[in-house]
């Protein structure tokens, strides 16, 4: 292969590596939220648990199974929230990585019985409404540098306590 070709070839990589994740960039008008998929059934029995800090009371694991990394660069999952009486509730949320944003699609309480949201909406991850479990997620293993990570970087980084700087401070 001569340089040319060598050249011409490695434009072409840099122009589809540019083109794949265009559609997740800020200024692209034509970004859409996929559709998400009804809220999942969960289990409590596996769950890999979020390091939460030390003032939270209230434990806090993601369902490996309910884990979605979508085209459009949101990663969905159910966590379960389980207070010190033993009462779980669980929240079906989506995390857009590149904004620093979370939606809750659905709750459900210690039945497990989902009630979806009417109308979701995306709020800050660095909000402290409701919990912080979504901020935690985000830092801990859904996101690397404001890009969503694939399902198994996530397992692997829950499974193992991989910890960085992903999403701006504590």
């Amino acid at each position: 292969m001569n340089k040319l070709q060598q050249t011409l070839g490695l434009l072409a990589l840099s122009l589809w590596a540019t083109l794949a994740t265009a559609q997740n960039t800020l200024d692209n008008p034509d970004w859409a939220e996929e559709k998400e998929a009804p809220p999942p059934a969960f289990s409590t029995s596996k769950l890999l648990m979020l390091d939460m800090p030390n003032f939270v009371t209230v434990k806090v694991g993601i369902d490996p199974n309910t884990l979605y990394t979508g085209g459009d660069g949101i990663v969905r999952y159910v966590a379960v929230m389980t207070n010190s009486t033993g009462t779980t509730n669980a929240v079906y949320e989506g995390i857009r990585c590149l904004t620093g944003e979370v939606k809750t699609y659905a709750r459900a309480g210690s039945s497990g019985s989902w009630s979806t949201v009417s109308t979701p909406v995306w709020r800050d991850v660095m909000d402290n409404m409701g919990s912080q479990h979504a901020r935690v997620f985000a830092k801990q293993a859904a996101c690397d540098a404001r890009v969503a990570s694939s399902k198994a970087d996530i397992l692997k980084a829950l499974q193992f306590g991989k910890k960085s700087p992903k999403l701006g401070g504590d």
